[in-house]
Formats: structure tokens, C-alpha cells, sequence
């Protein structure tokens, strides 16, 4: 029987994916715990119809976020914090500390996963900051830098 996923189930499938499974473990597992329904004509339309409409959701914030790193390009930001005299700092500069600043300075929301430096910066100085976006083949990059 053929059934689409509501929820991740183990060793079946994840979260909207159309499955086939026996008769009885639908029946008596996945319907009454509502972890899927039947893969009907209409129901399966309606599923793809969430998914292109998801897809276009998806294609539109990756452009918006090309938009606003091609914004940045250039730029510079300043995040201030507290420093030892040899110049190390005592609390490390995350992405999310980034997206703060890049908030505060320029007023654009840009998510902790376009920032691509994974590294923490600990170290007072100005450091390349590049971030990225998937949009296209290669996807747009810009090189920021923090003081």
C-alpha cells in the first residue's frame, strides 16, 4: 500500500516522501499513530502541489538573501568586545554575533548559515568574513570585514 509520510519514521522514510509499505503496518501502525495517510490521486496532487509551492518559497528567500549579500559586498562591520592586553578576547566571535552586528549596522536579516567562516574569531583585528548564498550554480559570495 502506498502511503505519504506525515512524520519521520524510522527504517521507512522521512517527512513527505510517498512509501510503500504492507497493508498491516499501515493500518495498524502509521494510520492510527497519524504518521501517514493513504497515497490516494487526490492526496498525492495535493502533495505535489505543497511541494512546488515550497520549492518557489525556497527559490524566492535565496534570491532575497543574493539580493542582501550582494549588498554587503565590501562593507565593513565593527563588533566590540572585551579583550585581553595581549589581545585575545575572553568570549569568541560567533556567526550568530555577525548576523547581529550586520542587523544593527546595515539593518539586513541574514541567517548564521550564510555566514561560511565556521571558525570563532578570538583574536582583536580586523578578519575576512565570507558569506554565502546557493542561489544558481555557484551561488554568490561576498568578503566582509569585521573590526
Amino acid at each position: 500500500m502506498k502511503v505519504i509520510l506525515l512524520k519521520d519514521v524510522r527504517a521507512v522514510g522521512q517527512h513527505g516522501e510517498i512509501k510503500n509499505v504492507s497493508d498491516g503496518y499501515a493500518s495498524n501502525f502509521l494510520f492510527p499513530q497519524k504518521l501517514a495517510v493513504p497515497a490516494t490521486e487526490e492526496k498525492v496532487a495535493e502533495h505535489a502541489a505543497q511541494l512546488a509551492a515550497r520549492e518557489a518559497d525556497t527559490a524566492k528567500q535565496e534570491e532575497q538573501l543574493a539580493g542582501k549579500i550582494n549588498m554587503l559586498r565590501g562593507k565593513n562591520i565593527t563588533i566590540t568586545a572585551r579583550a585581553t592586553e595581549k589581545g585575545g578576547l575572553f568570549k569568541s566571535i560567533t556567526p550568530k554575533d555577525i548576523a547581529k552586528a550586520i542587523r544593527t549596522e546595515y539593518s539586513l536579516e541574514i541567517p548564521e548559515t550564510a555566514i561560511a567562516s565556521a571558525v570563532h574569531i578570538k583574536t582583536v583585528g580586523e578578519h575576512q568574513i565570507e558569506l554565502k548564498s546557493k542561489t544558481g550554480k555557484g551561488g554568490i559570495t561576498a568578503t566582509i570585514v569585521a573590526a
